[in-house]
């Protein structure tokens, strides 16, 4: 097949059929695996950026830092960084524009004067709610293309390679 002739998915299968010959001993099914779950991670955001948060001007990765700041409560920037899963210098810049629009406030943190306390305005609590309605439908379309114990099932499996010891993750 020619690059003419792939399309997404068949992609993934022509990538593990050629890694495969030009590379013996690799594990195609490993790779298949990621591959697949590395596409649909990115269809899954690709999705709720378009359809949710870019219309309210939003990232996906400001919305999860919003949502993070709801769920928790206000903390350390380092925190936010650590529970939403990404690095300290994105919460950095992210934060500017979330201030910049009243969705956030940073304040220095009364125990360390270089440290920056995050917390939710009054109107970032107000977005994220009304946000998040719009997101969970969202995820609710996605989810209910799997029966209940298939959903159960990913997610316990998603958990058992979450938890896998000795790769790197951000903390």
């Amino acid at each position: 097949m020619s690059a003419q002739d792939l399309d997404f998915w068949t992609f993934v299968d022509a990538a593990v059929e050629r890694a495969d010959e030009r590379l013996p001993g690799i594990e195609p099914e490993a790779m298949r695996l990621i591959l697949t779950l590395y596409r649909v991670t990115n269809m899954v955001v690709y999705d709720m950026e378009s359809v949710v948060h870019r219309p309210r001007g939003w990232s996906y990765p400001g919305f999860r830092l919003l949502f993070t700041l709801w769920i928790a409560g206000p903390m350390e920037a380092k925190r936010a960084a650590e529970l939403s899963g990404m690095s300290r210098q994105a919460v950095s810049a992210l934060v500017g524009t979330l201030d910049r629009d009243g969705l956030v406030s940073k304040v220095p943190d009364e125990k360390d004067r270089r440290a920056v306390r995050l917390s939710l305005t009054g109107e970032g609590e107000a977005a994220i709610r009304e946000t998040f309605v719009t997101h969970n439908e969202r995820e609710s379309l996605w989810a209910e293309t799997l029966s209940a114990e298939e959903r159960e099932t990913l997610v316990r499996l998603l958990a058992k390679l979450g938890a896998r010891e000795g790769v790197r993750r951000r903390r």
